[in-house]
């Protein structure tokens, strides 16, 4: 396949190089995925949505060869995720092209989709009619509502934790933990036998013929780890809002519930993330800053103070804050309170979250200095050249101006709320 690629570019191919290329699809665009509530979705073209990545499942180049006019259908029926998988195609490589073979994509799809799934259409849309049975899985722990300006109406979601003892979870989590192939650039499926583990759903709920059903929404999984003696660290591992949904406010929700949840928690240290994303990281900013912006140690007269272990305190203590992300949230809400024109509040400002950012210089500056006793001239010359060449003032100011404009758009978001 790679010689294939590296040739299907270059100015003389042969005749047999050129269709040879023709055969070559992209799988972002062959994949079609679709969340079906009715029978008319499945020839909607406007309920059809891509992957972002496929490379997981497909390699590197996300190329599928021996194809063209390669679809790869996905359909998944909305709420429990029943599923169609066909693959249809106009032409395919055959033994004439020098016993090149086409690309096994089935195979590659069945070792991602958990078996039980549909292969016609006809037994999908029986599987539709009964899906008014379907309910969501564990506990109910928030209702919120949005309004639709399409529909012109308010439709309401609600979120649940659920967990491996709810019966049918395990075969519903197989078939949602999938789409993280698609739209987590580094994704991986979960040890389900852990009970460490807890999920967390969101769900529309909408109308069908006179009944109510729900729509799978996104979710998230946490993992719950031990800290010495008798407290656990709830860790953000997966989180996902399905594309249809994006953009609409859920991901605010979701966490800020799974939060929520955990500050009833006497065991519960602080919640972390694994490996946050620079989205996951704007979406905690907001929900902190939400959740902390009420607390007496975050007033005005406060924050001008600078920062304190107050604050890290009764962050800690009521909404399971660390000590870092507090930080933030301090930073972001000091903003706020201060005013960017007025020259002495604007240089303290900056002063405050510079000392902050210029912390892992002076750590270097640290090390260098144990590494003075015991490295020759040329490498303590390198470590010097590559220290000012990381830590210049205008990066520094660089770093300084990108965190601003970042806070900015989390108050922004703020006061719309």
């Amino acid at each position: 396949k790679t010689f294939l690629i590296f040739f299907s570019s270059s100015p003389g191919l042969t005749a047999m190089e050129k269709k040879l290329a023709e055969y070559k699809c992209s799988t972002n665009e062959a994949i079609q995925l679709k969340l079906v509530r009715f029978p008319e979705d499945l020839e909607d073209d406007n309920t059809t949505f891509n992957p972002e990545y496929s490379h997981q499942v497909f390699g590197d180049d996300e190329v599928a060869f021996g194809y063209k006019g390669l679809k790869i259908l996905l359909y998944y029926i909305a709420g429990n995720l029943s599923t169609l998988f066909r693959i249809d195609y106009t032409s395919k490589v055959n033994e004439k092209f020098d016993c090149v073979e086409a690309d096994d994509v089935e195979s590659k799809i069945r070792e991602i989709i958990p078996p039980g799934f549909c292969t016609n259409t006809d037994d999908f849309v029986s599987l539709l009619e009964k899906e008014v049975n379907f309910k969501p899985f564990g506990m109910l722990l928030h209702t919120y509502s949005v309004h639709n300006e399409e529909a012109g109406e308010d439709i309401t979601y609600q979120i649940y934790k659920a967990d491996m003892t709810c019966p049918g979870f395990q075969e519903y989590h197989e078939r949602l933990q999938t789409f993280l192939m698609w739209f987590i650039e580094t994704a991986s499926f979960i040890d389900i036998d852990d009970e460490r583990w807890n999920y967390f759903l969101v769900f529309e709920k909408y109308n069908k013929d006179g009944a109510t059903l729900f729509a799978t929404v996104g979710y998230m999984t946490v993992y719950n780890y031990y800290v010495y003696p008798d407290k656990t660290r709830p860790r953000v591992s997966q989180m996902l809002i399905l594309p249809p949904f994006q953009g609409e406010g859920h991901g605010a929700q979701l966490l800020e519930t799974v939060h929520r949840y955990y500050m009833s928690s006497p065991t519960v240290l602080d919640i972390t993330a694994e490996d946050p994303s620079d989205n996951y990281v704007k979406l905690r900013d907001f929900v902190l800053v939400k959740l902390c912006q009420d607390l007496l140690c975050f007033s005005p007269e406060k924050l001008m103070q600078g920062f304190s272990q107050e604050m890290v305190m009764e962050a800690q203590q009521k909404l399971k804050i660390n000590k870092q992300h507090t930080r933030r949230v301090y930073e972001i809400l000091r903003l706020r309170a201060t005013d960017m024109g007025d020259a002495e509040q604007s240089r303290s400002y900056r002063l405050d979250v510079k000392r902050r950012l210029i912390g892992p210089y002076k750590k270097k500056q640290r090390e260098l200095a144990k590494m003075r006793r015991c490295l020759r001239p040329e490498e303590l010359t390198n470590q010097l050249n590559q220290i000012d060449l990381n830590m210049q003032h205008e990066q520094l100011e660089e770093s300084f101006q990108q965190l601003v404009s970042d806070y900015r758009r989390v108050l922004e978001r703020l006061a719309q709320a």
